[in-house]
């Protein structure tokens, strides 16, 4: 895992045993649970989530003024999902942290620390088409459209990003 990232306004950074609260709270928040097929039930978070956190690369909370609003993923993407096997990104935000600008702030920074660690792969990000906010931000970022598709019941965007083209 590399030293903690800091852009402008955030700090992206290993996640901690204190992060617990808050990442239950972006799991069973309504607005959240919107578009990733609704809000999680608060005990089956509470048994599931360890006290001390999973650690690994690609996976950073997201800080502002020293208290997580958030975190951003980059994961292998499912072999069997359409256009498998390459990098994805994933972020969620608190619902108090929207629409300032943090979740492209912070993704262009994890997609940075991407491109130095596996130079010229690209990354591809999946929304669902219904969200305006993560479509803006994938349009932000420089995604391009590579696909749509039916999943979960809703239409799915799935988008492209290439360091050479950002």
């Amino acid at each position: 895992m590399p030293d903690p990232i800091k852009t402008e306004r955030l700090v992206l950074r290993e996640p901690e045993a204190r992060d617990r609260t808050p990442v239950i709270e972006l799991f069973t928040s309504p607005e959240v649970g919107t578009y990733i097929g609704g809000p999680r039930p608060r005990d089956e978070l509470e048994a599931a989530i360890p006290d001390a956190p999973k650690r690994r690369p690609g996976l950073f909370v997201v800080e502002l003024d020293g208290a997580m609003i958030g975190f951003v993923t980059l994961d292998q993407r499912d072999a069997e999902r359409p256009h498998g096997g390459q990098a994805e990104l994933g972020y969620m935000f608190l619902p108090d942290s929207w629409g300032y600008g943090y979740a492209a702030e912070a993704c262009a920074a994890a997609l940075g620390w991407f491109a130095d660690v596996r130079p010229g792969e690209s990354v591809v990000l999946t929304t669902q088409t219904a969200n305006a906010r993560s479509m803006r931000v994938a349009q932000k970022l420089g995604f391009t459209e590579l696909d749509r598709f039916e999943e979960y019941g809703a239409e799915q965007w799935l988008g492209k990003w290439s360091p050479a083209t950002s």
